[in-house]
């Protein structure tokens, strides 16, 4: 049976109760708080005082009497039947007076305490809110205080100039969207054919793809006003004011037609409705204006919807149905060739040097988003400004990869030289174990200077080629490069310590993806046992099996783990020479390119040979 909504209570309730606590407060609170400490006596300690003449001054009244004493303290006692009371106060040659009682009839005294103040609260209360009101434009109640005014930022051609150009990366997003710049500009060509533009279209991907500046090189391309507001921006304390910024929003929209509308980060509003009673009454509300304001508005006029979300399987899908948001454009992660061309993009306003690869650079940073790209031209521009240099050089470039990836440098960290040589073994193990494999990333760069992430040293991996489909070999190899740092701790000191542990929780993601996500097991096979949530904010997992084929998956993953394990310790083991001269010559220099760790690979290992022939 379901819960019947009780009815939001009128203003006035909450008028009263606002004078009913003002009241309680200066009846009982006040006076507790801000008046005089009186100290209670006996009545025959009060004629005690009075004979001894330490009285100056008393007010009786009609159930006490109030005295002070020569110090200025203040005491109470109770009235009592006293007919010799006046002569010996005369006689203490104390002050003393009498309340006069003045009598209030029972209807003027509640007309005074309660009906008036109550009066003039509602009085004064609607006056304010009629005039901001009016201050705010806003029709009566739902404008009140200006909350129902969508305040959505406006921007146009001549403050943006933002073109599709400006937007590197993106090339089958901005092919999607090229369309609708095509309809704003020649909407007879469509008319003509009997073809309706999409009202919406929702852009989804990652944070820091460029969907905000997407949706404003739409509006620079074709050269129309351009409405921007996040979806927090709508829920307001009170219900019905977001519903209220909607409708406000649209009216704009449609006065300014044609025009683009960017709801940014629309999940805030446009979540599924659970269909609880009790829920979010404010966010369900301004959900169902904005789906009754895209059924309502006329598309022919030119008004473009367009939202973005890192959160699309979260979106109610009354949202996402034919006449609403029914066009998905995804803006992903930029490949190899985006990531080149993005850093173009941000090196135009830097001044750099001629000779900069930023193929190179692109390679480094895998997996990087558009934002954290134009963060890295601009950490490279701070580290040339930091040196005294003019132009940013490919070392600049390089470094703010690594600043992106680990963090900076921390060369104020000293570390004992056992910590250091345990490290320096460490990152050898990695890049040790990750050479001797087929199928594995070159090794890029090692360095044991601790960065601010946390990290007391690191090795880099860039893959010649963008790579978009892994085997099973190529996924237990990454396995069994993650467990090079701690084999060598076993390997060389007989111990471990705890510099292992972001091995192991990358180890353990990556065997268990491959068991519950990729079908890659013998024992359990083509079995999906994970789903995978929030997609483009982490990629969380949540199993979908049974407790017991949960502690299979746990075994299976320890088993896996442990396979690569061995096989890592056995390859540094057969190739403990070159293990040693590659971490003595670290340790010495703290840094080392991949060039100069297979170098001293491939000279090291003939002498080996050599030795071990003889």
């Amino acid at each position: 049976m379901n819960e019947v909504k009780k009815p939001r209570k009128p203003m006035m309730f909450y008028y009263a109760m606002a004078l009913l606590a003002i009241v309680l407060f200066n009846s009982l609170v006040a006076p507790l708080l801000f008046s005089p400490r009186v100290t209670e006596v006996d009545y025959s300690e009060f004629m005690s005082m009075t004979q001894d003449k330490k009285i100056a001054e008393v007010m009786v009244q009609n159930n006490q009497i109030i005295f002070k004493d020569s110090a200025g303290n203040l005491y109470n006692t109770g009235l009592m039947d006293d007919p010799q009371l006046t002569q010996r106060l005369y006689a203490s040659g104390a002050k003393f007076s009498s309340q006069i009682v003045k009598e209030m009839s029972p209807i003027l005294s509640l007309l005074i305490s309660w009906i008036l103040p109550l009066v003039l609260m509602i009085g004064l209360g609607q006056y304010f809110s009629k005039k901001l009101v009016e201050k705010a434009g806003g029709g009566a109640g739902s404008m009140m205080f200006g909350m129902g005014k969508s305040n959505a930022k406006v921007y146009v051609k001549s403050t943006t100039g933002i073109k599709f150009d400006d937007v590197a990366g993106e090339d089958e997003a901005k092919d999607i969207l090229r369309e609708i710049v095509d309809f704003l500009h020649n909407p007879k060509k469509y008319e003509e054919i009997g073809a309706k533009m999409p009202k919406g279209a929702l852009l989804v991907g990652p944070p820091g793809t460029g969907k905000t500046l997407l949706a404003k090189a739409v509006a620079g391309e074709a050269d129309v006003p351009f409405f921007s507001i996040s979806g927090s921006e709508f829920v307001e304390m009170f219900v019905g004011m977001g519903a209220a910024k909607v409708r406000d929003l649209f009216k704009q929209a449609n006065e300014k037609a044609p025009c683009i509308v960017f709801i940014d980060e629309v999940d805030a509003i446009g979540g599924k409705r659970d269909g609880r009673i009790g829920g979010n009454d404010e966010r369900e509300q301004t959900l169902n204006q904005l789906l009754t304001e895209m059924d309502g508005f006329d598309g022919s006029k030119g008004v473009v919807i367009l939202a973005a979300t890192n959160r699309p399987e979260s979106l109610d899908p009354a949202l996402l149905r034919p006449g609403r948001f029914d066009r998905r454009v995804p803006v992903e992660l930029p490949d190899l060739q985006g990531r080149e061309a993005i850093l173009k993009v941000h090196a135009k306003n830097v001044q750099t040097q001629d000779n900069i690869d930023y193929a190179a650079v692109a390679r480094a940073a895998a997996g990087a988003s558009g934002a954290e790209l134009a963060n890295i031209v601009n950490e490279a521009a701070l580290r040339a400004v930091r040196d005294g240099r003019r132009k940013v050089t490919q070392a600049d470039m390089e470094e703010s990869v690594e600043v992106i990836i680990a963090g900076y440098q921390k060369k104020n960290r000293v570390m004992s030289d056992k910590e250091k040589m345990v490290v320096a073994y460490h990152e050898i193990g990695h890049a040790l174990v990750a050479a001797r494999q087929s199928e594995s990333a070159p090794v890029h760069k090692i360095t044991i200077i601790p960065r601010t992430s946390g990290a007391l040293g690191y090795t880099m991996q860039v893959d010649e080629k963008e790579h978009f489909l892994l085997t099973k070999e190529e996924l237990e190899n990454k396995i069994a490069t993650f467990t090079g740092g701690r084999a060598a701790e076993a390997l060389i000191f007989g111990q471990i310590t705890t510099g292992a542990a972001n091995d192991i929780e990358q180890a353990t993601r990556l065997a268990r993806a491959m068991i519950t996500r990729y079908g890659m097991s013998d024992e359990f096979g083509m079995v999906a046992m994970e789903q995978l949530a929030n997609q483009y904010l982490g990629g969380d997992t949540t199993l979908a099996c049974a407790a017991e084929t949960a502690n299979r998956i746990d075994e299976v993953v320890r088993k896996l783990i442990a396979t690569q394990y061995d096989k890592a310790y056995n390859i540094l083991l057969e190739n403990k020479q070159q293990l040693h001269a590659l971490a003595k010559y670290l340790y010495e220099n703290e840094t080392i390119t991949g060039e100069e760790f297979m170098d001293i690979l491939h000279q090291t290992t003939p002498q080996i040979a050599a030795a071990q022939a003889q």
